[in-house]
């Protein structure tokens, strides 16, 4: 639970992905696929990769993300819906549907190292132990450094960041209220603050919203969302929050 630029590797690959095919009519359906990039590797060797969907000359860039604690897996269905469904107009969106492989393939929260990652960044970061243990040393992770590298290379005008279970939209120093707002509205949320009971250092909001222009919100999905909220309410309300449609 709870989210939200640095170090240069080589370039990431971006390639284009072809429309896919209508197997049951016979017909062609564009894809929401413009675009894949690996921008980087786990402990393990896992790519990390995000999808470039939408209209990349919209005025507006987003990124949202999943499962950064792998054990938080609902989100994912979200993000995957809107990748594999119709063409995005309006925003310039980007997607990683697992921003922690190697915890997601564990369920785990955490990654190969058993750091959390989010406790990881390297803004008010502290030497968390136990279930929040934030590493030897800031950013000491290659999926964070992968994530800061891509963020710093997107500069995306809004991060959404989604979690589980607290079932909320935090406004816990939020650095824009109404964009936070707008977020609860559509995506039937509450507004809450969520301070993590003291353990909130090193998170990736607390990285982004002050080292870039943009803003990052971190989004707490509920324990048991429903088959309708993540197919259907979920990805309808980002689109809708970030002024994009299909």
């Amino acid at each position: 639970m709870l989210c939200a630029a640095a170090a240069v590797a080589a370039p990431a690959t971006l390639a284009p992905v072809p429309a896919t095919a209508g197997a049951s009519l016979g017909t062609t359906r564009p894809s929401a696929v413009i675009g894949v990039r690996v921008f980087g590797h786990t402990v393990q060797g896992r790519e990390m990769k995000a999808y470039h969907l939408g209209d990349p000359k919209a005025a507006v860039t987003v990124v949202s993300m999943a499962a950064m604690h792998g054990n938080e897996q609902a989100p994912q269905v979200t993000l995957r819906r809107l990748r594999d469904g119709r063409p995005i107009h309006g925003v310039n969106l980007w997607v990683i549907p697992s921003a922690n492989p190697d915890g997601a393939a564990r369920h785990d929260r955490h990654n190969a190292h058993a750091v959390d990652l989010n406790r990881n960044f390297p803004t008010r970061w502290k030497p968390l132990t136990g279930y929040y243990y934030s590493g030897p040393s800031p950013a000491s992770e290659p999926e964070t450094k992968a994530l800061m590298r891509f963020l710093d290379r997107v500069k995306p005008n809004y991060v959404v960041s989604f979690h589980q279970p607290l079932h909320g939209v935090d406004t816990y120093g939020t650095k824009n209220p109404a964009f936070a707002r707008k977020l609860a509205k559509f995506l039937y949320l509450p507004r809450a603050k969520f301070s993590c009971g003291g353990v909130c250092h090193g998170t990736m909001t607390q990285w982004f919203n002050a080292h870039h222009r943009g803003f990052c919100v971190t989004v707490e999905l509920s324990a048991h969302p429903s088959w309708r909220y993540l197919n259907i309410v979920a990805p309808n309300g980002l689109l809708r929050a970030v002024g994009g449609s299909r």
